[in-house]
């Protein structure tokens, strides 16, 4: 039997050298049992060897197993929410999300910690990201990425017109294991204050981080860290996985029509669900279903939603 996948990996390595030894005690009794007066006893042994390798070995695959589905669906993710169409009305509804996100997190406990945000006068979110962590984070959120719209009349609207506003959102997952090896010749630092409310190391001390990559343009930053060395890698890993949505979107794009158990794109250009305040109803457009109580959706009351994506998600793999 090959015990190399466990042996390398840190958390069955010392299970693997458990199991290596009961080989050999197993080697050991199958000699002895060749001699009549130690048949019984051998057999007894064997057998309580063999109980304890199936244990050994069932605890061994059940850890590398929940290590797969960990890379698959980790437990971390950046959260972005960007303002589209509408102004500060579209600010203004790129905050509520974000918020509802928070309170979906609470109900969760999962952490959600502000990464970076840039807020208008009034506010809102001309963009914002978050750290998520929290078991199953990525696996309940990978099907919000797109782009949502909001139907309603705005306080400042004297005349009750209805205003659409649009704001994207993206879910990008951290993984432990990356398919991108990014060089540092390939990256731009700029270091700045990070601003705002916090401790006594804002406005005092450059920890904010902003890296640039080259190569495609794209441009993260991270003032959520106390150091700057950690607001660099925290930026290094939001960037790593802001490549690799890239190259799944180019992927999707690609086999999309092939691809069954796809719910949309995961193109954060892709309208994906209207929130209509006068109607008091969340529609989903990639499956077609309606949701009422529109307050308690924004309040994070949006698990019905997510697990009816995950439910036709398996149905159609």
């Amino acid at each position: 039997m090959d015990l190399t996948p466990y042996k390398q990996n840190q958390k069955t390595s010392f299970l693997a050298s458990t199991f290596e030894k009961l080989l050999k005690d197993e080697q050991e009794i199958l000699k002895l049992s060749n001699d009549p007066a130690m048949k019984e006893l051998s057999k007894t042994e064997l057998e309580s060897i063999t109980v304890q390798k199936e244990a050994l070995l069932k605890q061994m695959d059940e850890i590398l197993d929940g290590e797969k589905e960990e890379e698959e669906f980790p437990n971390e993710v950046i959260l972005e929410v960007r303002a589209g169409a509408g102004g500060e009305e579209a600010a203004l509804f790129a905050k509520k999300l974000a918020d509802m996100y928070q309170n979906f997190a609470a109900a969760n406990s999962w952490s959600f910690t502000p990464v970076d945000d840039s807020q208008t006068s009034l506010g809102g979110y001309k963009e914002a990201s978050f750290d998520l962590r929290g078991k199953d984070a990525y696996k309940k959120l990978r099907f919000e990425t797109g782009v949502h719209r909001i139907q309603r009349v705005p306080p400042t609207e004297k005349s009750g017109r209805v205003h659409t506003s649009t704001a994207s959102v993206a879910i990008l997952p951290i993984r432990k294991r990356t398919k991108f090896q990014i060089s540092p010749a390939d990256l731009d630092m700029e270091f700045s204050r990070s601003g705002g409310k916090g401790g006594q190391n804002v406005n005092k001390v450059e920890t904010a981080v902003r890296l640039i990559h080259k190569p495609t343009g794209l441009a993260v930053r991270s003032t959520s860290e106390r150091s700057q060395a950690a607001n660099r890698e925290k930026a290094l890993a939001i960037l790593t996985a802001k490549l690799g949505a890239l190259e799944e979107e180019k992927e999707s794009a690609k086999f999309a029509a092939a691809r069954k158990g796809q719910i949309g794109t995961g193109d954060r250009s892709e309208k994906i669900r209207t929130y209509n305040v006068l109607q008091d109803r969340v529609t989903d457009h990639r499956i077609k279903e309606n949701w009422h109580n529109i307050e308690a959706i924004f309040g994070g009351g949006i698990g019905d939603i997510l697990e009816k994506l995950e439910e036709i998600a398996q149905s159609v793999l």
